[in-house]
């Protein structure tokens, strides 16, 4: 359990790939530098997805927490 405190939670629990890197793709772009986007997501796909995206942006990924008893993963990423 990670205990980063994002500024931005996008929940996008239920959305199947490539939904979830897409909704954190549109809340990134109304953000600052600095600001910490947390990705709530049921597709395993998104965890090795996003971090593919934060490295190809010049982002920073700050951890991923799976939840496997809530069946979801949290997924933080600071926009640089």
């Amino acid at each position: 359990m990670s205990d980063i405190t994002p500024d931005v939670v996008v929940d996008a629990r239920g959305a199947a790939c490539p939904g979830p890197l897409m909704e954190l793709v549109g809340e990134f772009r109304q953000g600052d530098s600095g600001t910490v986007y947390e990705l709530q997501t049921t597709d395993s796909s998104s965890s090795h997805d996003v971090p593919e995206w934060v490295e190809d942006t010049g982002n920073e990924l700050l951890d991923i927490d799976e939840h496997e008893d809530e069946g979801y993963w949290s997924i933080f990423v600071e926009k640089v």
